[in-house]
């Protein structure tokens, strides 16, 4: 007797089985087929993304090898830049939109680099770092045509302690306070900036000669 309830049971647990693979086999084998379709989707995205890094990169380099090279047509070079500015992975896209910027001011297109170097100012997609960096060189490039109190308003959280570009930021506030006449709070900045052991040794010197020749 035993054995013919074993064999039973085991019927009957065999026909739960064939009732859900028919009610549910079909979600199973669906859900199956999205997990792989999701895995060669990643995939693929993995390997357009190296694709797409490798092919910056390449352009990049090959852009740069462009621009140190005698009688180099820079601004065509900076649009180049621009380009991949526009379209490539975030790291080329951020070091080609600085050296984008910095090769139109210096083929003299300053309101071409004013305007990347502020998009990137402004791009939260991007580290801090490289933010700031952008803000420094948009108020350095900038402190002769841009408004007085937009220029101070960058330069007040990158002269703030901890910034990595806080040495700088306070040389162009000095400068900032000079264009506007004000020469005691520019010698003051200049005075303090050539005794801060922490900024860099040329700078600290060249602070020091501009606090000297002002003379307040």
């Amino acid at each position: 007797m035993p054995d013919i309830f074993d064999e039973v049971q085991e019927e009957l647990r065999a026909e739960r089985a064939r009732r859900m693979a028919l009610r549910y086999g079909g979600l199973v084998a669906g859900l199956a087929l999205l997990v792989l379709a999701g895995l060669g989707g990643w995939q693929g995205w993995r390997w357009y993304q190296q694709r797409e890094a490798t092919q910056s990169a390449a352009i990049f380099l090959e852009q740069h090898r462009a621009a140190e090279a005698q009688g180099a047509d820079l601004r065509a070079i900076g649009d180049r830049f621009a380009g991949l500015a526009s379209s490539g992975p975030e790291g080329y896209r951020i070091l080609s939109a600085l050296r984008a910027a910095a090769l139109k001011a210096e083929t003299g297109d300053r309101d071409g680099a004013l305007a990347l170097w502020n998009q990137l100012s402004a791009d939260n997609a991007a580290p801090r770092i490289y933010r700031d960096l952008a803000s420094l060189m948009w108020a350095l490039h900038g402190i002769d045509s841009q408004d007085p109190a937009q220029l101070s308003a960058r330069l007040g959280p990158l002269a703030a302690e901890g910034s990595a570009w806080r040495a700088s930021a306070r040389e162009l506030q000095g400068l900032l306070a000079l264009r506007q006449g004000d020469k005691a709070t520019a010698k003051r900045e200049f005075d303090a900036l050539a005794q801060d052991v922490t900024a860099p040794q040329g700078l600290r010197e060249r602070a020091g000669r501009l606090a000297a020749g002002l003379g307040v």
